[in-house]
């Protein structure tokens, strides 16, 4: 039995669950997704749903259907089991560009409060995949926190935490180490009921492990690293929310090799905002902070108070983003000449027909 509160449920999605006219419904939680359904959370009890007919066929596009944290409204049948007819609209969605070569988004997860920036500080040390990890926080509307885990195993510890908040920005910065238990009872404090927080990082980061210290026992798998190059083996297989005793719930998520950029525009202004004011004050509006005169970006990594590894990130990241939208603009220009070329055949069909 869940309280729909210590879930997350608030008049914001009361609201949204209000207008619906389908039949009698109830509210729930996308726990986990599987093969043929959905684990939901809800006042009964554990749920397992499945998609009705006229949601999957009215669907757009993948996004439309619900993704782990989503609120859905179900209709409940026999013992425990039902189907979900509609996703009340997202507080915030941790989105990437999906892995391949498609130009697609894939939403990670729904609805989180807080979005932990999981990194271990042995060789998964990494400052730009950091920087990576902090647009897409920011930009999905969630808080960011840095994580720094195995502080056991830092060779310099309070380098690395310096570097970490150097890019940190305004996010928060908190070291653990699921060894010793150092630092997991401040991660804990910030889960408090109703709030839902995601763990994100690379593989053999600990997520696992600090997620079954604040479980309180062994119930998630965790695996070892390889000592010649620190990475980790995929332990987690799939996005699961997970209930905290006393409130709250985590979010477990496999290791991501892949963070393409869908959007993140904002989320490079928060992520970046110390070049992105540098930049404001360049003598071209246009700069490209490489060698024009006047650019306030070099200025500055020329006196040692930027790093010219910070600003090279900037630009790929920019780069990036450029490259999306153009991407984007492309893919919307070929949807509409393919509905064009739709109705265009139906009115042909149609005065054949007269």
């Amino acid at each position: 039995m869940f309280s729909l509160s210590d879930l997350g449920w608030n008049d914001r999605f009361q609201a949204h669950f209000d207008t619906l006219e389908t039949p009698p419904l109830l509210p729930a939680r996308v726990a986990s997704e599987f093969r043929g359904g959905y684990q939901l959370f809800a006042e009964c009890g554990v749920v397992h749903a499945q998609l009705a007919g006229k949601l999957r066929y009215e669907a757009g596009q993948r996004d439309d259907l619900p993704v782990v944290g989503d609120w859905v409204a179900f209709a409940p049948f026999g013992d425990n089991d039902g189907l979900i007819h509609a996703v009340l609209p997202r507080r915030s969605a941790f989105t990437r560009k999906a892995a391949g070569v498609a130009h697609v988004a894939q939403i990670v997860a729904a609805n989180l409060d807080l979005v932990f920036l999981v990194m271990a500080l042995n060789q998964d040390f990494n400052l730009r995949r950091l920087e990576r990890y902090l647009v897409l926080a920011w930009e999905s509307g969630a808080e960011p926190v840095v994580l720094l885990t195995k502080a056991d195993l830092a060779e310099d510890l309070d380098s690395r935490i310096q570097e970490a908040a150097a890019l940190a920005g305004f996010a928060q910065v908190l070291v653990t180490s699921n060894l010793t238990g150092e630092g997991i009872d401040p991660v804990r404090a910030m889960i408090t009921p109703g709030r839902t927080a995601g763990l994100l990082g690379s593989s053999g980061a600990g997520k696992s492990t600090l997620i079954n210290r604040m479980l309180g026992g062994d119930l998630l798998a965790t695996g070892g690293i390889r000592e010649a190059d620190g990475r980790g083996r995929h332990t987690t297989t799939r996005r699961e929310l997970h209930a905290l005793p006393g409130g709250g719930l985590i979010l477990d998520t496999p290791g991501m090799r892949e963070l393409g950029l869908w959007d993140g525009a904002s989320g490079l202004k928060a992520a970046f905002a110390d070049v992105e004011a540098l930049a404001e004050t360049c003598r071209f509006r246009d700069c490209a902070h490489a060698a024009e005169p006047g650019c306030a970006v070099q200025a500055a990594i020329d006196d040692g108070t930027l790093s010219p590894d910070r600003r090279d990130s900037y630009r790929k990241l920019l780069r990036e983003q450029a490259h999306h939208a153009r991407q984007q603009d492309a893919h919307l220009q070929r949807d509409r000449q393919q509905e064009i070329k739709r109705i265009s055949k139906s009115l042909k069909q149609h005065y054949r027909d007269r």
